[in-house]
């Protein structure tokens, strides 16, 4: 049980940030060149792009699952566990109450967005779009941010690796739906699906803070003493 809980943990951030992935990263989904193809062929091409998008996410969790293990090494669990939830909260407020951009924006961010315009503007094959998924998992975007906060928390390689692998998974079904009908999703739906994101983000952010508090409370603020502290309540 002690794997499961960050792939569930991730999962669940996925799922509550797909509503996000509506508004913001609909708009490339929508425009995968897949309504061309036939339905086996857009099946395939739609579960090749989910696989390569999560494996961008595994790597980015097994990067920052580094850092982690970094402060977890130093016995600085607490303070990485509280200085993630208000990192979290901070960003929510700054993203999307405040409506500021958070990118980082390199020469691999460019090659990346080159490579996917390609794309979009050719009929690839389906194998292609795992190729797809999987940069596009490397560009910048707000969603992945609240992803990599907790999966840093962690404080392991494994357990990072495994929360943004749930992550990914959980943002799935929002994306393969957008990328089958989504044009069909009304502006109107998506502000409403889109509502509940940063308020759901917080309450996960301040979670974080509360667990770091060492307050003794199994799962919700385990005490921390000589065990390591995760996001996902195994401490």
């Amino acid at each position: 049980m002690e794997y499961l809980y960050p792939i569930i943990t991730g999962f669940l951030i996925g799922i509550v940030g797909s509503f996000h992935c509506i508004g913001m990263c609909g708009p490339l989904a929508l425009a995968m060149p897949i309504h061309h193809m036939t339905t086996p062929q857009k099946q395939l091409s739609v579960f090749n792009y989910s696989i390569g998008r999560m494996g961008g996410y595994m790597i980015i969790g097994l990067i920052f699952g580094i850092v982690g293990m970094s402060f977890s090494l130093l016995k600085l669990q607490q303070v990485l566990s509280i200085t993630a939830g208000i990192a979290m909260v901070a960003f929510v407020i700054f993203h999307y109450y405040y409506k500021r951009s958070v990118t980082f924006d390199t020469p691999l961010t460019d090659k990346i967005k080159s490579f996917l315009s390609k794309q979009l503007n050719s009929k690839p094959a389906p194998n292609a779009f795992v190729w797809i998924g999987l940069a596009n998992g490397f560009l910048p975007c707000g969603l992945v941010y609240t992803g990599i906060i907790p999966a840093v928390a962690t404080g392991s390689i494994l357990k990072s690796t495994l929360l943004m692998m749930g992550f990914g998974m959980g943002t799935i079904p929002t994306m393969s739906v957008m990328m089958y009908a989504g044009r069909y999703l009304s502006p109107s739906i998506r502000k409403q699906l889109k509502f509940w994101t940063p308020v759901l983000f917080i309450l996960i952010g301040m979670l974080l803070i509360i667990r770091g508090l060492n307050l003794g409370i199994p799962y919700l603020s385990p005490s921390i003493s000589d065990s390591k502290i995760t996001c996902c309540g195994n401490g």
